[in-house]
């Protein structure tokens, strides 16, 4: 079986068992995850689970990354921050669901990490996406406000910088907590106001940074 079926077949199943719009399930089935994935986890790039990308980082499982960008409503045109970049291959799913009239910016905390995934992103030909080094807690501030911002890492709690650079008429999705961790759905109203919902257990890497959990090590 080529990558090409194994990614069909992966998506066709995502779209059973999540219910995904056809512009989720078309973005999920046109990215090569094989080509984010390290040589050595090659072989499962379309199982649906995270796979290690190095620096004590994941690649987020296919399920996961689908269920994130239902949940933002991404829009073509939308201007996206991502926080937490890693190997890049969240980011070109995004990508695929703002087009090219979009925008994709994406922090990433470890140097080594942001060059990986701009090879990666490169090689596809995603010139959408923008990846600069730096904490990602604190977002991205020359290019905000946001449209839609996502964190593909666990935090202590919802970053204040990010809140104040999402639009107001945005949402942002993140997971709170260590131990017990909760994906957070976060929406402000036009006025400004912040409503927050909780769409259910996860589990993700820590978060590094000013804002992060402060005793990771790797």
């Amino acid at each position: 079986m080529d990558y090409d079926e194994r990614r069909e077949r992966l998506a066709e199943r995502l779209r059973y068992e999540l219910n995904l719009s056809q512009r989720v399930y078309n973005a999920m089935k046109n990215v090569p995850r094989h080509i984010f994935v390290p040589e050595r986890y090659k072989i499962e790039a379309y199982s649906d689970t995270p796979l290690p990308i190095g620096f004590g980082q994941t690649i987020s499982a296919p399920h996961m990354v689908a269920i994130m960008c239902e949940l933002l409503d991404l829009r073509e045109g939308d201007k996206v921050l991502e926080v937490g970049t890693g190997c890049g291959y969240h980011a070109a799913v995004v990508a695929e669901l703002v087009g090219k009239s979009g925008r994709v910016i994406s922090v990433e905390y470890i140097p080594e990490l942001a060059e990986m995934a701009k090879a990666n992103l490169s090689a596809l030909g995603y010139d959408n996406v923008y990846v600069v080094v730096g904490d990602g807690s604190k977002g991205y501030p020359p290019e905000a406000p946001y449209d839609k911002i996502y964190v593909t890492a666990s935090a202590p709690d919802v970053p204040q910088p990010l809140v104040e650079q999402l639009k107001p008429g945005g949402r942002m999705v993140i997971p709170v907590g260590e131990h017990a961790q909760w994906l957070i759905i976060l929406e402000k109203d036009k006025k400004g106001n912040i409503r927050k919902k909780n769409w259910g257990s996860v589990r993700f890497v820590p978060l590094r940074g000013e804002y992060g959990f402060k005793s990771v090590r790797y």
